[in-house]
């Protein structure tokens, strides 16, 4: 009987101590890099696939947004789930809320892509930028580019 109680009280601390340890979250955390002034935000967008990547942010999984700070900014991706990912990024210097263009669409602002990959006559691929993700939290630099 007594060895009963001892494995109880054993189980009740143990169950204690771990229901009061916090849970990971996931994250996926974006040092973004490499901005010529810090004026405007830094806007991030996640996909989930190539679908509108990287230019059609209404197809994006999630967005998120960065004050300037020292030509550097910050997005930080809560709540994701496992699975494979690519992310845009552009510095919206005017803080009007899109990449402005010029006459022919390349960018007038600042653009990126995780893994820094990079476009041939165009914006880069969801393929060369995706990565994957296992859960916990990830931390991935992008740096930014002006053409």
């Amino acid at each position: 009987m007594m060895l009963a109680n001892v494995l109880t009280f054993v189980l009740i601390v143990l169950t204690g101590a771990a229901s009061s340890v916090p849970a990971v979250e996931n994250v996926i955390h974006v040092d973004v890099e490499g901005l010529r002034s810090s004026k405007g935000q830094v806007m991030c967008a996640l996909y989930s696939s190539a679908e509108g990547f990287p230019k059609n942010g209404d197809k994006a999984l999630a967005h998120t947004s960065s004050p300037v700070s020292n030509g550097n900014g910050v997005c930080d991706f809560r709540g994701i789930l496992p699975g494979r990912y690519a992310i845009a990024v552009y510095h919206d210097e005017n803080s009007n809320g899109r990449l402005d263009t010029n006459f022919v669409g390349m960018p007038r602002e600042g653009v990126g892509a995780s893994n820094n990959a990079k476009g041939h006559f165009g914006p880069p691929k969801f393929d060369d930028a995706a990565f994957g993700f296992t859960g916990g939290r990830v931390e991935l630099k992008i740096a930014v580019t002006y053409l």
